[in-house]
């Protein structure tokens, strides 16, 4: 009987196989693999033994508890579960056993008057790096403090930032052959229970031999994979995976990865930027406002440039339109040639940027981009015009609080860039409608990606374009669906009583 048929079959309970004979089937159920060992221990009285898997187990935690259980041996007998061990039920097969090894577990068993007991040992040897701040979201105010590797240490700066009865973590297995561990996190009195169930069931329903970080997960969930645009939220910010609880909103994160998912989301949600809730709203205004308009620039800019140069030349003023002519009258090509040679160019040396180590990278960008900019100019390939908007452009898209709406914006210029090369003004406006018709049609679990614009929700508009004050925000945005709309009392009464 090979082992795919071991698995799938009913196995053998432990009382029906001899102890002598459990390794050899333990360690034929885990492929025979060199690092499983056996290890005895010496007792006084009786007979004990260990398995595990030593590459897995921290030797330190289980000889600690290994001394436990010598100085205890007498009441084995009588020893209940903790949060360091487990005691293996009667009926436990090799399935169950083998499972909990290959996840750092050891499993100990024991001879004495009531035959052979055996414990799971819960010791795994867990290696992470400190807390700090998240290189990718970096803060101005408010806590410097992101995610690392540990889920559990994760879900403590959650609960250390929440300290409600209502905060639910319920734990979910992913990968038939990884065993990774999921948690979604919510507040069970305002998230949406039908939004919960409909989260679990697409994780559950993953049918996948492997699930090794929270993007391949992402793939899977998502509701339309073949959109550009993300339909979840992607952060390592404890801050920011705490507000959206508190909007209704529910987070899954996974052992060994430091990204919390946020769904379900809207379009605006990743232009927001916890900064803004740390400073006073007119700041916060000002920068969202700032960030929208750097959506547009990024995307539609070198669309313009090109519909302008090859179509309508003549929108341009005067005193414009001269140095514009003298700038693009010495370039052999077709301004989308220039434009897409120019954007494909600051697309290697932004990747090879990221690829080099952190010295090298930045000397490439630099160099590369001053270089080459300089070079292709003074052989008359690219105008200088183009400089300044493949420029402003590649600014514009680094403004975005969130990477993946980042590599979005990097994607869309070039279906535009294309339509305005065809059909000028005419294509830009196509492109546009069939835009708006995608986002209107796109939803993250369920919900619109673009409310509260539609369907419109005229309250919501205090915290989407701009941001009105924290006092004024008192209800909960209607995208995730909250059973408790109601965020906030008048907490301001006080300056009313002072008018009258």
């Amino acid at each position: 009987m090979d082992k795919d048929k071991r698995i799938n079959q009913d196995k053998k309970i432990i009382e029906m196989v001899s102890i002598p004979e459990l390794f050899k089937e333990v360690s034929f159920f885990l492929g025979n693999t060199q690092d499983f060992i056996k290890r005895d221990i010496s007792v006084d009285e009786g007979e004990a033994f260990c398995m595990y898997i030593e590459t897995l187990v921290d030797r330190e935690r289980l000889e600690e508890l290994l001394e436990w259980f010598q100085r205890s041996m007498w009441e084995v007998g009588e020893v209940a579960t903790t949060s360091d061990f487990q005691i293996i039920k009667a009926d436990s097969s090799i399935n169950d056993i083998g499972l909990r090894i290959v996840k750092g577990e050891a499993v100990l068993w024991i001879l004495n008057d009531n035959g052979w007991t055996g414990f799971s040992l819960i010791c795994p040897l867990n290696r992470f790096r400190a807390i700090e701040e998240p290189k990718n979201e970096q803060v101005v105010r408010g806590s410097h403090a992101g995610f690392n590797e540990s889920v559990l240490t994760n879900i403590n700066q959650i609960r250390s930032k929440m300290r409600s009865k209502n905060l639910v973590v319920r734990y979910l297995t992913i990968g038939k052959e990884t065993n990774s561990t999921c948690v979604l996190i919510y507040l069970d009195n305002i998230a949406n229970q039908m939004v919960v169930e409909e989260y679990i069931m697409r994780v559950q329903a993953i049918d996948s031999d492997m699930a090794f970080s929270i993007g391949y997960i992402e793939e899977f969930i998502e509701d339309n994979s073949w959109s550009p645009f993300p339909q979840f939220l992607n952060t390592e910010r404890p801050d920011r995976v705490a507000a959206n609880l508190a909007e209704g909103r529910i987070a899954l994160m996974m052992e060994g990865s430091p990204t919390a998912l946020i769904g379900p989301v809207n379009f605006f949600a990743f232009y927001q930027s916890p900064d803004d809730y740390n400073g006073r709203f007119l700041v916060g205004t000002f920068y969202r406002l700032l960030r929208i308009l750097s959506f547009v620039i990024a995307v539609f800019l070198p669309a313009l440039y090109i519909a302008v140069i090859g179509f309508h030349f003549e929108i341009l003023p005067d005193d414009l339109a001269l140095p514009a002519r003298r700038a693009v009258e010495g370039v052999p090509y077709r301004p989308i040639v220039e434009a897409l040679l120019l954007e494909l160019t600051i697309e290697l040396i932004r990747e090879a940027g990221i690829r080099l180590p952190n010295p090298i990278g930045q000397t490439i960008g630099i160099v590369g981009g001053l270089v080459i900019g300089d070079a292709v100019v003074n052989a008359g390939l690219i105008s200088n015009l183009m400089i300044i908007v493949v420029a402003l452009t590649a600014i514009s898209s680094f403004v975005v609080p969130s990477v993946e709406m980042n590599t979005t914006v990097r994607i869309l210029r070039f279906p535009f860039m294309l339509l305005a090369s065809g059909f000028g003004f005419y294509g830009i406006a196509i492109g546009l409608m069939l835009l708006t018709i995608h986002l209107v049609k796109l939803e993250s679990l369920r919900s619109p990606y673009l409310t509260p614009l539609a369907p419109f929700h005229i309250s919501s508009l205090k915290d989407m374009f701009i941001r009105m004050p924290s006092w004024l925000q008192n209800k909960r945005p209607p995208g995730a669906s909250p059973i408790d709309k109601k965020r906030q009392g008048d907490s301001r009464w006080w300056k009313n009583e002072r008018e009258k």
